[in-house]
């Protein structure tokens, strides 16, 4: 392909088997993509691409990542806002003609699992080390474990009680991250094994494996690509880690995101009546 499209704050770049999306850094970019910078998404990550409404005077585009293939909106989910979208490109309503034409191209290159989740994850996580602070303690990751350390101020007496806490990659069978941005924000290490799991606190100012956000603290261009990171190296230390944890609990949270991913598919026209009642119900089935 080889030419972009230029939006507001966001540009595609279109190669011949990827579309590189490049954030410009400025005042008014949300932190999110200032943070991200640029990222490369291969076609075969890609499930479709809409046409969304946008605001007065432009057109808007957004690419559907497959379920599974990108960490970072595995760990977001349908959380964050449109304004901090990676996968959302606005534009001009005068290049209407231009938006549709790339999002034809982009169809075309799309191969025959776009309309089924990823195996793998097939678009690069944020790179260690990471870090961000937390109300209860400062999170850090350096590549290979997670390590908390809590604060005399905000900790609860039992995670101060427990010390701080260090977690190999390996121990790991997942990230919980609920966004900042919403009550209850916190993010969570999923320990494997049925006796961790039971083991864990409901609450998360009480669970050593959990660190919670407030205001001004876990930030949204911080913790997220910091959960993404996470995430994608348990799952290289361990692809089967995820399946294990969600045998033995599956979170609702995310066969509830993995379901709207298959309405996304729906309403895409990539997934029959009959293809989207079945895969809904099995994923109903899993709970």
């Amino acid at each position: 392909m080889g030419d972009v499209l230029a939006g507001f704050h966001t540009v595609w770049e279109f190669d011949t088997d990827s579309v590189l999306i490049r954030f410009e850094r400025g005042i008014r970019t949300p932190k999110l993509l200032q943070a991200l910078g640029e990222r490369r998404i291969p076609h075969e990550a890609l499930a479709a691409v809409e046409r969304v409404p946008g605001r007065r005077g432009t057109v808007a585009l957004r690419a559907v990542p497959r379920p599974g293939a990108d960490p970072l909106m595995e760990a977001a989910g349908d959380q964050l806002r449109e304004t901090s979208d990676p996968y959302r490109l606005e534009l001009p309503a005068e290049r209407e003609p231009l938006a549709a034409y790339w999002a034809d191209e982009i169809r075309g290159a799309l191969g025959p699992s776009a309309d089924e989740p990823a195996e793998r994850h097939l678009v690069a996580a944020p790179d260690p080390p990471l870090s961000f602070k937390a109300y209860d303690g400062k999170a850090a990751f350096d590549g290979r474990t997670v390590s908390f350390r809590w604060s005399r101020t905000g900790a609860s007496t039992a995670k101060w009680k427990a010390g701080d806490q260090h977690f190999a990659v390996e121990e790991l069978a997942g990230v919980e991250w609920r966004s900042p941005d919403a009550p209850g924000g916190r993010l969570r290490l999923l320990r494997r094994g049925a006796d961790a799991l039971a083991a864990a606190p409901s609450a998360a100012d009480q669970d050593a494996a959990a660190v919670v956000f407030g205001r001004g603290y876990g930030l949204l261009h911080e913790s997220l690509p910091f959960a993404a990171a996470v995430l994608a190296a348990v799952r290289c230390a361990s692809p089967a880690a995820a399946t294990v944890s969600a045998a033995v609990r599956p979170d609702p949270a995310a066969v509830a995101d993995r379901i709207r991913h298959l309405g996304a598919l729906h309403s895409a026209g990539l997934l029959t009546d009959a293809e989207f009642t079945a895969k809904k119900a099995e994923l109903l089935a899993e709970l």
